[in-house]
């Protein structure tokens, strides 16, 4: 029901962000838009912990902050490297070990490495990603394990 619940508040949340427009016409569409879909969504038994984790919801904004701050600072580095020429360029595959204790953690950790310019997730094997990194740089960003323990503080 608590899940129910939180999706509804996102749904509405979500609704009059991008609306604008707080006319009771608008609003009544509102109502019933989400509570259709939250009815839908129920009945499909898609609403539970894994669908909407709740222990991540207000942890999950500045994590998304940081790595924003993060793809800013790794897409300086790509261009150097684009500008430094092919010297700069030394394209490496490692593995590294993911820590986090659910699959949405691992998944928030592997998509948070390839959204990062300059390295990709390729494979993922039990707690263990495999990544292509463009060169050694981006390789110590990985393996000094900030991001790694960023995720795990927002699974909690």
């Amino acid at each position: 029901m608590r899940h129910a619940l939180a999706l509804a508040l996102l749904l509405s949340f979500f609704w009059l962000v991008n609306s604008g427009h707080y006319t009771p016409l608008l609003l009544f569409f509102m109502v019933a838009s989400v509570f259709f879909v939250v009815s839908l969504s129920h009945y499909m038994d898609v609403v539970d912990g894994e669908a909407q984790p709740l222990n991540i919801t207000f942890r999950l904004p500045v994590y998304i902050i940081w790595l924003a701050k993060e793809v800013f600072v790794a897409n300086i580095a790509v261009a150097k490297c684009v500008w430094q020429g092919p010297g700069s360029i030394s394209p490496r595959t490692i593995r590294i070990n993911a820590s986090q204790k659910t699959d949405v953690g691992i998944v928030i950790y592997a998509n948070s490495i390839t959204l990062t310019p300059g390295t990709v997730s390729i494979d993922l094997e039990d707690n263990e990603i495999v990544v292509h990194a463009l060169n050694e740089e981006s390789e110590k960003d990985l393996l000094s394990g900030e991001m790694d323990r960023r995720v795990c503080k927002v699974e909690g």
